[in-house]
């Protein structure tokens, strides 16, 4: 197993960086010019220092190893220096944003938080929903409860967040008054009430991203558990005598998670990647609204650090998944 990781690990890196040289290439055909924010009084050759100070005016294969060498020596020195307080990176060029003229990764560090709290808790929420509904689904099949969690599936997957969440909005916040319907990111937890306040105003955004993770777990859950509900080790089991309960939830279950695992972990990065649509429904300054603000601007260093980092850790994710493999099942190995 360590083998095999290491080797994945290796191999991963050419995978990157070609990942790396298609974004940068997609972004650069892209249309737009950065400066076309800038205010017309602003003069030409003012202009054209700030192009030149952005590095617009080099050479695209230049542009693209300044990024490699930013990206993948210079921020990990920022993050040394900040933890150890050492001073590797000190008067060394860091990727700086077009739109906010700051380091990139400073302001990545600055959303993170708020797209872990809301996103990242809808995801940990929908899991614990999704599961138990898809195993007991599975094991009454075509019950009451099972039809039930069907339709509710179909519903989760149909509406969009982009209808939810308004909708949400209209009832709880304008019809009924209970909840916020904007998300305050400089709100702060100090005290029991405070905690309310952030409780309370993370309800709707939660709800309309769990509703979408479970259903869509729920179903993997339900279809893998009924898969592995007849095959022949499960009733050998039941003739040994083994109690239900130990064959559904040791045996079926170990088996059945196996699929599931695929799922759950690929979905991980996307909480990294926040809630395009949610967060900006709700106001959530966090990693999906950065990037859309990222795309409108052209902001190429932004948008190209962004799905970067998406793309490592989709790869780092389907290598977790693929040990976590071998971990559910023994007969799994990776000579």
């Amino acid at each position: 197993m360590l083998t095999f990781t290491i080797r994945r690990l290796i191999l991963s890196i050419p995978t990157l960086l070609f990942i790396s040289l298609v974004i940068f290439l997609l972004l650069q055909l892209a249309p737009g010019d950065p400066m076309a924010q800038v205010p017309l009084t602003v003069p030409p050759e003012v202009k054209e220092k700030m192009r030149e100070a952005l590095g617009l005016g080099q050479p695209i294969h230049i542009q693209y190893l300044k990024w490699i060498i930013q990206f993948f020596w210079i921020e990990p020195q920022v993050l040394v220096d900040h933890w150890f307080g050492t001073s590797f990176a000190e008067g060394k060029q860091r990727v700086i944003s077009w739109q906010t003229r700051s380091p990139v990764m400073d302001i990545v560090v600055q959303r993170i938080p708020q797209t872990l709290w809301v996103v990242g808790l809808s995801y940990v929420v929908g899991i614990l929903i999704a599961l138990p509904i898809g195993i007991y689904s599975a094991y009454r099949q075509y019950s009451v409860f099972d039809q039930t969690g069907t339709f509710i599936t179909m519903i989760g997957f149909s509406i969009p967040p982009f209808f939810t969440g308004p909708l949400l909005i209209v009832l709880f916040s304008v019809q009924l008054g209970w909840l916020p319907s904007i998300y305050d990111t400089t709100h702060v937890v100090t005290d029991w009430e405070s905690f309310k306040v952030q409780f309370m105003q993370m309800v709707m955004p939660v709800m309309v991203l769990a509703l979408q993770t479970t259903a869509q777990l729920s179903r993997y859950m339900r279809s893998s558990m009924l898969d592995n509900l007849g095959q022949d080790y499960v009733r050998t089991a039941r003739a040994k005598g083994l109690k239900e309960g130990v064959v559904v939830m040791v045996h079926v279950l170990r088996n059945s998670m196996i699929p599931v695992i695929t799922v759950i972990a690929l979905g991980v990065p996307a909480i990294f990647g926040g809630a395009i649509i949610t967060e900006n429904v709700f106001k959530v300054n966090g990693i999906g609204q950065l990037l859309l603000t990222a795309l409108f601007a052209n902001d190429i260093p932004m948008v190209m650090t962004l799905t970067f980092i998406f793309a490592i850790l989709i790869v780092l994710f389907n290598l977790i998944a693929d040990v976590l493999y071998g971990v559910l099942d023994p007969r799994i190995r990776y000579d």
